[in-house]
């Protein structure tokens, strides 16, 4: 399933995958993920990027409207999972490295970082959206080995709500998240959970 955004071209259709316009995309977000490795993002701008990605301010104007909404876009690609998430045999074990995995890159530097830029760009309809349906990507994933092992799942809302929301409320308020404190929360919904 795929959880990305289409891009849209402009007459107002989705863009052609691996197009000019794909391929800007991917030159800009490797630039900014370049730039963010070596320089503090509040020297970051529209001119430095479209000079290092070989292309013009205005393309980066017209595509993404402001810097904010670019290292949002960028903080989602980053977050985009490569791999299926672990399968341990069980649910319970599933749901558990899924959260331990969750809570460890979120409250990373780099995981704090991209949050607070997806949160800034909230105005965005797209970024929350991205982010949340990468989440549901993952748990369904996990609810459909768990229903071929004949284990019932809370609704993937439902764990988003319970364990991946306070993790990104504690880490967006430098609250520091507890990894006990996400087990218990596994253990305690998969108790509440009727067989």
């Amino acid at each position: 399933m795929s959880t990305q955004v289409p891009s849209l071209s402009k007459t107002g259709g989705p863009a052609r995958p691996g197009g000019r316009s794909a391929r800007i995309q991917a030159t800009v977000y490797q630039t900014v993920k370049g730039l963010l490795e070596t320089m503090p993002r509040e020297e970051l701008s529209f001119p430095l990027i479209a000079a290092q990605a070989g292309v013009t301010p205005s393309t980066l104007y017209r595509r993404w409207g402001d810097l904010q909404q670019l290292l949002a876009d960028v903080a989602v690609e980053i977050i985009r999972p490569t791999a299926p998430p672990l399968d341990t045999g069980t649910l319970e074990g599933d749901l558990l490295a899924w959260a331990e995995q969750f809570l460890e890159e979120s409250a990373s530097p780099l995981g704090r970082t991209m949050l607070r830029d997806m949160a800034a760009a909230a105005g965005n309809e797209h970024t929350p959206c991205a982010c949340v349906e990468i989440l549901r990507g993952q748990l369904a994933q996990i609810g459909e080995r768990a229903a071929r092992r004949g284990e019932a799942m809370p609704a993937a809302d439902t764990l988003i709500d319970a364990l991946a929301a306070p993790i990104v409320y504690r880490v967006l308020f430098d609250l520091p998240p507890s990894l006990e404190h996400v087990q218990a929360r596994v253990r305690g919904l998969l108790q509440a959970e009727p067989a």
